[in-house]
């Protein structure tokens, strides 16, 4: 499906998309160029942009049928110093076989192979298929996983979802999620050469992380353990000059299983808080999940609890075994595994229960590294792969 004109226009496609720089939040400048990209070069029938900033193209079957969507984040993580780089962050330089920049691997690369994929697939089918395939460019993932997907689900509600992040050209069924979970405690401000007269929150927060030090989360025999690890604490006020801290608050990464809902990932911490507060009078306690809030280049403000579900599917899910057949068609030999970190399909499966898939080029440890890149090989097979996952799920 890879014709020599072919494999320029997608590499060409991925060194554009590198040379627009889209820290989150900042995305607009990429997600115009997709915009136009998609409807000029691409053959797309309409892309819509929506009040995320999420760019979302479409391409018609001739006949009605069943929604597929590739999903590929367009926010990168920032380049804080570009004298340590050996090549140009945002230059999309190749060298040796590959493409050198911010978001080569994390996820541009992925993005320009799923755009290729449907247009090739469309073009070389003459659209006669049974639905419409769709390719997302989403905001907000670095920061915000699943959230800026919500709209991108409720608008277009497909049936199968293709998660493209990095996974070494394996099919993923399946990952942890990940929780934020915020543990405060509660003190009386007093003069440091009177202590006695307040109650030091840090104080009481440092007893408070011990015992939760000593929960031990579920494990899960294929996602592994729901790891809980103390990310930060911070006290109030600070500077503290001459002042017992009235306020402490702590932060828990949670990595979420299967079936593990808010309620009963927080419920362990609560009952042990209850516990200690009826120990100690003076300790006053709350846990919660975090709340992110951030704006969009829209200017719209996308915001939510910090809980991204875990998934998990079957190898003999019927979008699963669709997916490997045509990954082996397409002379790809990959193994059925699950992602080791959290991506939107915390929200497509976790959340909506859309059948999803990850499959992408590239290393899972090239994302938000010095000199980062994609090989062009790899670049190339990943659009075999998503181009093998279209013809097999519309039986061409």
């Amino acid at each position: 499906m890879l014709s020599q004109s072919r494999e320029e226009k997608l590499i060409t496609l991925c060194q554009e998309l590198i040379k627009n720089p889209s820290v989150s939040g900042k995305e607009e400048k990429v997600a115009k160029t997709i915009e136009k990209i998609m409807l000029d070069d691409f053959g797309f029938d309409d892309v819509q942009i929506d009040k995320y900033g999420n760019v979302i193209g479409r391409i018609k079957g001739n006949k009605p049928g069943k929604a597929i969507l590739f999903d590929g984040h367009i926010d990168t993580v920032p380049v804080t110093d570009d004298s340590v780089w050996n090549y140009a962050p945002f230059g999309g330089e190749i060298v040796e076989g590959k493409i050198y920049g911010r978001g080569a691997s994390d996820m541009k690369g992925q993005v320009s192979a799923m755009i290729a994929a449907a247009s090739y697939f469309a073009e070389d089918t003459k659209r006669e298929f049974e639905g419409d395939i769709y390719v997302a460019g989403v905001v907000h993932e670095e920061i915000f996983e699943g959230i800026a997907a919500r709209e991108i689900s409720k608008n277009i509600k497909p049936d199968y979802v293709v998660i493209g992040e990095s996974s070494e050209l394996n099919l993923k069924i399946g990952q942890r999620g990940r929780g934020e979970i915020v543990v405060e405690v509660f003190g009386k401000p007093a003069h440091s050469a009177n202590p006695h007269k307040g109650i030091n929150s840090v104080v009481k927060m440092a007893g408070v992380i011990q015992r939760i030090e000593k929960l031990v989360p579920n494990e899960h025999p294929k996602l592994g353990k729901g790891i809980l690890c103390l990310t930060d604490i911070k006290s109030s006020p600070y500077p503290g000059a001459s002042v017992v801290p009235e306020y402490c608050k702590a932060t828990f990464d949670r990595r979420l299983l299967v079936g593990e809902t808010k309620e009963s990932v927080l419920a362990p911490i609560k009952e042990l808080l209850n516990e200690m507060m009826s120990e100690d009078p003076e300790l006053k306690a709350k846990v919660s999940y975090a709340i992110g809030k951030e704006m969009c280049y829209t200017g719209n403000l996308i915001e939510g609890e910090r809980f991204f579900p875990g998934w998990l599917y079957s190898e003999e899910d019927e979008f699963v075994k669709a997916a490997y057949k045509g990954l082996k068609e397409a002379g790809i030999d990959s193994k059925i595994t699950q992602y080791s970190f959290c991506t939107n399909g915390s929200h497509y499966a976790g959340e909506a229960g859309i059948q999803t898939i990850g499959f992408g080029p590239s290393r899972e440890n090239l994302a938000h590294t010095i000199d980062e890149h994609i090989e062009i090989e790899q670049l190339y097979l990943g659009a075999k792969g998503y181009y093998g996952i279209l013809k097999s799920v519309y039986n061409k």
